[in-house]
């Protein structure tokens, strides 16, 4: 630009004019949508010229292809890009078609959103909680959720697939770059019109027969009305009872007869009743007494229980607890079909909470009554071994269908209850005594050992510090592990009973099989608990011989090697 720094020369002001002429016609910023004209064409790329770019981008074939534009790669045709860059590290310019198609087909969703108009697309594949729609004219994908795409549930929408049609725009997230279109809302405004002659000929009062259930909210139920109107039954218009959730009531596909309570025009909407169909029955419950047996109608029956109808709109529940007096976690399914006219009692009427609860059990005589009655405590009875678990057994009457726990420390009186537990399986047949019944809580307690010779019996004319024989049957750092002749029931002398003198307190002085005498340190038989001691028997040895032998001289030829002290301790206190 130097040689024509010089403007007093007429040529170069004639090159300014020219070149301030040219410049004003070109506006090119990066990251603006311009038109480029195809100048050359190889096997991958496409070169474009844009007049005030100081090289040709270029483009690669297969973006151009993919994205429908193989049409457009053809010498002087112009092709839409968007400028990234007008110099890259290399010196080149950056363009990009796909982006350019983008940015324009969101404008054009934009208009067509601000205008509410419908836009064409097609649904190309399912997604979580809905589908991809694509934009016919610029390829945009768009989010349809599945309960935008009819105003009916679709099981299947295969037919929908990649077929050509209208869609609205129902949001736009311009700082994302989302769409969210429907189906739904466009075959509802075909039906708007249809829809407001249909509800003209209804009114408050009109009774609708034979509405089918159609679906459920949390706040009612749906109904179609001869397969060209849908009306809503809200919760409290169900019954007149308390209803949680429609489906405690009603089952899809059921017919009802319906009571027209509102119709409104403009939202083009019809609320109806079920409970109005029949009068208020809470307004004569001071009919029905409690803890009498009534006849009740199943009318639905549920994973936790059954609704009974006690009469017309008066439904109840009868929970799964009130169903059996033995059987826990009974299923109303196996005992009973909808339809079925049970017995039951009422069991609590609450006018201000509009409830009414019912057992079916109480009509039925209570088998703990009976078993009471029968097998008092104390009663030997027979059963089968029906379940176990890691620590007891579940015996079955046999002529009354309850079941009794036993404990495995009531199985044996000796220490190894979980042994002799294993040693019981499914089936097995048994002899048991009652030991406790809690008619109310409907428990039974049973034992099998107190049916058996208690191996504590013969200690029953022994006692306190008297002297007995044991066997040695075992030893460890803890002690001796012993059984008195006669007796089936092994007893633990400690390591510190073993003797008086700590150095001969050794249980390895024994070997087993051995027997030895010792002394009873403490017997009770009502608490169980029998303590067997040889320091003890010593210890009365001892004082016996110190009353027997006075003198220390004879004390010498005793086996106790602290006799002569003890005797030495005598004389001083004489």
């Amino acid at each position: 630009m130097e040689i024509y720094k010089d403007l007093s020369n007429p040529d170069n002001q004639q090159f300014e004019e020219l070149l301030n002429s040219q410049l004003s016609k070109i506006n090119i910023e990066e990251g603006k949508i311009i038109e480029g004209k195809v100048n050359k064409i190889t096997e991958k790329y496409v070169f474009l010229h844009v007049d005030g770019l100081k090289s040709e981008p270029v483009l690669d074939i297969n973006e151009l292809k993919t994205m429908g534009l193989s049409e457009r790669i053809r010498i002087g045709e112009k092709i839409s890009v968007l400028l990234e860059k007008l110099e890259d590290k290399m010196g080149e310019v950056v363009v990009s078609a796909s982006k350019a198609q983008k940015i324009k087909g969101w404008d054009k969703l934009v208009e067509a959103y601000e205008k509410k108009e419908p836009i064409m697309g097609k649904i190309t594949s399912k997604c979580k909680g809905g589908c991809i729609v694509e934009h016919i004219e610029t390829g945009s994908l768009m989010f349809l959720p599945g309960s935008q795409i009819s105003d009916k549930p679709l099981k299947d929408i295969s037919h929908l697939m990649n077929e050509p049609q209208k869609f609205a725009l129902i949001k736009l997230d311009k700082v994302r770059g989302s769409a969210c279109v429907s189906r739904r809302e466009i075959i509802s405004s075909f039906k708007k019109e249809d829809k407001a002659k249909i509800i003209e000929k209804y009114k408050v009062g009109d009774i609708i027969k034979g509405a089918e259930v159609k679906g459920y909210s949390t706040f009612g139920c749906f109904f179609n009305v001869n397969n060209e109107l849908d009306v809503l039954v809200h919760l409290q218009e169900i019954s007149y009872s308390r209803v949680n959730h429609p489906d405690e009531v009603f089952t899809i596909g059921e017919k009802h007869d319906l009571k027209v309570i509102s119709v409104d025009k403009e939202k083009l909407q019809v609320g109806c009743s079920v409970k109005q169909m029949s009068p208020d029955p809470f307004e004569h419950i001071e009919n029905y007494e409690l803890n009498k047996v009534y006849k009740a109608k199943v009318t639905k029956i549920m994973d936790f229980g059954a609704f009974c109808e006690l009469e017309p709109g008066l439904t109840t529940l009868l929970h799964s607890s009130e169903l059996s007096w033995t059987k826990k976690n009974v299923s109303a399914k196996k005992m009973f079909k909808i339809g079925d006219e049970i017995d039951c009692v009422i069991t609590e009427i609450d006018k201000d909470k509009r409830r009414v609860a019912i057992s079916h059990r109480l009509t039925l005589e209570n088998p703990f009554e009976i078993f009471n009655k029968k097998y008092p405590v104390g009663a030997i009875v027979n059963g089968e071994v029906i379940n176990k678990n890691e620590y007891s057994l579940f015996v079955k009457i046999d002529d009354i269908n309850v079941d009794a726990f036993l404990h495995c420390n009531d199985l044996t009186y000796l220490n190894n209850g979980e042994e002799e537990l294993a040693k019981y399986k499914k089936g097995d047949k048994i002899t048991v005594k009652v030991l406790e019944i809690k008619v109310e809580e409907q428990k039974i307690r049973v034992g099998y050992k107190q049916t058996q010779k208690d191996p504590l019996d013969w200690f029953s004319d022994k006692k306190k510090n008297q002297t007995i024989t044991v066997k040695i049957i075992s030893t460890d750092n803890k002690g001796l592990t012993v059984r008195p002749e006669g007796c089936e029931m092994d007893f633990v002398i400690k390591k510190s009973q073993i003797a008086i003198n700590s150095g001969d307190a050794r249980p390895s002085r024994f070997t087993g099989g051995e027997k030895i005498d010792c002394a009873i340190s403490e017997i009770d038989l009502e608490k169980r608990k029998i303590s067997l001691s040889m320091k003890l028997l010593e210890e009365i040895e001892k004082k016996e011989a110190l009353i027997k032998y006075g003198a220390e001289g004879s004390g010498k030829n005793l086996p106790f090697s602290s006799l002569s002290e003890d005797l030495k301790k005598k004389d001083k206190e004489k």
